[in-house]
């Protein structure tokens, strides 16, 4: 199909960006990099009045570290994010989960902050913003608002960004250097959405996991971080017994839907085994890195 038609600004600044947004009257969308939006734009699943092109913003395209904390500007590509030097040293778990992210062609254009704002449950970018206790930068006429992760995914697509408000920014933990990371995620073909995936971080301090993340997504309506699995994993030496629990405590715990793709049992025993598989690897890459930090 071929879209509404609409008007294009391209703004300067970020107030310009804000004003037109604002002028708009919640008529208005923001493009980056588009590769969500667009193909919604072809199918008239949307139907703006305006687009409003913050490419030519100054500063936006940066990655910037902020104390224990990274800030990647809304138009910093995935590429960009696989390739950061900053990310590979700070968030390594980032970094591999960038080459799960759809294809080559979409990788270059789309954006690390397009993909949080577009709250896809299947999607790499809005689970690892809340596994990294993420802040959503917004702005308005208003001025700016910072929003927690878990605060800003609310339902499948849906965010709680205000109409006329927009996002020029990600802000994540880095993580110690002793810590271990484990990534693992089943699509049908390599780039595809997600049936499930795990993202998982621990440190191994004196024989047994702290500061334990355990996040996924493809088996909800929004990212989850799974509190209950961490306080499983806290404190204890990875062991055969605990793994057990985690694969059980998932059975009970998650609600994933039944589709065309997978019927919700087998979303769960995935989850299981995906589970077991990223808690190994964190384990004993922070058992690795912790001897190599304190060795």
């Amino acid at each position: 199909m071929k879209p509404a038609s609409f008007d294009y600004f391209a703004a300067s600044t970020v107030d310009d960006a804000a004003e037109a947004l604002a002028a708009a009257g919640g008529d208005g969308k923001i493009i980056a990099g588009g590769q969500s939006l667009m193909p919604m734009i072809n199918f008239r699943l949307v139907k703006p009045t305006v687009l409003i092109d913050i490419n030519r913003i100054p500063g936006l395209d940066r990655i910037e570290l902020r104390g224990a904390r990274l800030k990647i500007g809304a138009t910093v590509r995935h590429y960009m994010t696989a390739t950061n030097s900053l990310i590979e040293q700070h968030v390594p778990i980032l970094r591999d989960a960038m080459h799960h992210v759809a294809h080559m062609t979409v990788r270059n254009r789309g954006t690390f902050c397009g993909s949080v704002c577009h709250a896809d449950p299947a999607a790499e970018m809005p689970m690892m913003t809340l596994l990294l206790d993420g802040t959503i930068i917004a702005s308005s006429i208003r001025g700016e608002r910072e929003i927690p992760a878990p605060e800003f995914f609310v339902g499948s697509l849906m965010n709680s960004l205000e109409p006329d408000e927009f996002v020029t920014a990600v802000e994540i933990d880095t993580l110690p250097s002793d810590t271990g990371w484990g990534f693992e995620e089943f699509s049908k073909r390599q780039g595809d959405f997600a049936l499930a995936c795990v993202a998982t971080t621990m440190r191994v301090v004196d024989g047994v996991a702290c500061d334990v993340r355990f996040g996924m997504m493809g088996v909800g309506e929004t990212p989850l971080r799974l509190v209950e699995i961490q306080e499983l994993v806290e404190g204890n030496k990875l062991s055969d017994e605990v793994l057990d629990r985690v694969g059980e405590t998932l059975s009970s715990v998650l609600t994933p839907n039944t589709d065309i793709h997978a019927s919700a049992d087998y979303r769960r025993h995935l989850s299981g085994a995906l589970a077991r598989r990223a808690l190994r690897d964190a384990w004993t890459r922070a058992e690795t890195r912790g001897g190599r930090t304190h060795g």
